[in-house]
């Protein structure tokens, strides 16, 4: 659907700016709501995520069209842990006079990520404040979704990708100094693991999660959801250089997926089709919910993750 016509004003001008740099990303924005076609026998899958300025991330840090990827590509990393087929999102921004020269560019970002996952920009909605702050609502679907809810004794635990190159970057930023390039790009611009996800579910998989919090506290929303216990082995964890063990497991803002399945999954297939590893980390075992922790085969105390309502 193409856009509707906008009637006058500041705001209006300022969605018909973003209108102007989505082209057809966007489609059918300018009503009150959206209507969407589900294909037949799938369920709609839906999540919200939102990004606010000097809590994920600093001015300083990141270029207004880093900002916008970034933003859309975590709220579209909440599908990819369903095995979700991406549809469309929204967007809400909050956009600061002191930010407004960068609407273009925020603007070109979440196109960039919504193009990436083949979601449609459908809305959203628009107003001032003293912060920058995007919350990105994504739809898809999926005839089977995974949830966390699924993980049986007995399954395996595997990650995809490494971990560690986004805290070593936002390491580096709060010291001070420049991070590696590398670090720098996993943080600035997080890959949804959309196509992985749906190779996982095609085989299997019982249930899964993206690493946003840190990859133990996660799986620990795993375990509780599921009723079950997970050992993990934080050695396994693949990580980048000059990340420890530890340091991998409580590291946030990964969305890598930790998923459960079966034993026996082609992990060599797997890397030749998404060039990316896909490592068994761990189990899921008996016993009361929760997750135990092993590094070089001694069990240690489970590294904390992020606490969103931290002071």
């Amino acid at each position: 659907m193409r856009p509707l016509a906008l009637g006058p004003g500041a705001e209006f001008d300022a969605v018909r700016r973003m209108l102007a740099r989505w082209g057809p990303a966007a489609s059918g924005v300018g009503g009150d709501t959206a209507v969407l076609e589900i294909p037949a026998g799938e369920r709609l899958v839906v999540s919200t995520d939102t990004s606010v300025e000097n809590v994920h991330f600093r001015r300083a840090w990141l270029s207004p069209a880093e900002i916008g990827y970034r933003a859309t590509a975590a709220a579209l990393s909440d599908l990819a842990a369903a095995a979700a087929t991406p549809r469309a999102l929204l967007l809400a921004l909050t956009l600061p006079r002191a930010w407004r020269d960068g609407l273009d560019a925020i603007a070109d970002g979440v196109a960039d990520a919504a193009r990436a996952a083949g979601a449609a920009i459908v809305g959203g909605d628009l107003t001032s404040g003293e912060l920058l702050s995007l919350t990105v609502t994504v739809l898809g679907s999926a005839a089977h979704p995974l949830s966390r809810a699924g993980a049986r004794a007995g399954d395996v635990v595997y990650l995809t990708g490494r971990l560690g190159g986004p805290a070593a970057a936002l390491a580096a930023w709060l010291a001070g100094v420049a991070p590696d390039p590398l670090d720098r790009a996993r943080f600035a611009h997080p890959v949804a693991r959309l196509r992985e996800a749906q190779w996982l579910a095609a085989r299997g998989a019982t249930a899964a999660i993206d690493v946003s919090d840190g990859l133990v506290a996660d799986a620990g929303h795993l375990a509780a959801a599921s009723g079950v216990r997970i050992a993990l082995d934080l050695s396994a964890a693949p990580r980048t250089a000059g990340t420890t063990a530890i340091e991998a497991g409580r590291a946030g803002e990964e969305y890598e997926l930790a998923a459960t399945a079966p034993a026996g999954l082609d992990l060599s297939g797997f890397t030749r089709e998404f060039d990316l590893p896909l490592t068994a980390i761990g189990r899921v075992t008996g016993g009361p919910a929760g997750v135990e922790v092993v590094v070089a085969g001694a069990r240690v105390d489970p590294p904390m993750g992020y606490n969103h309502l931290s002071d």
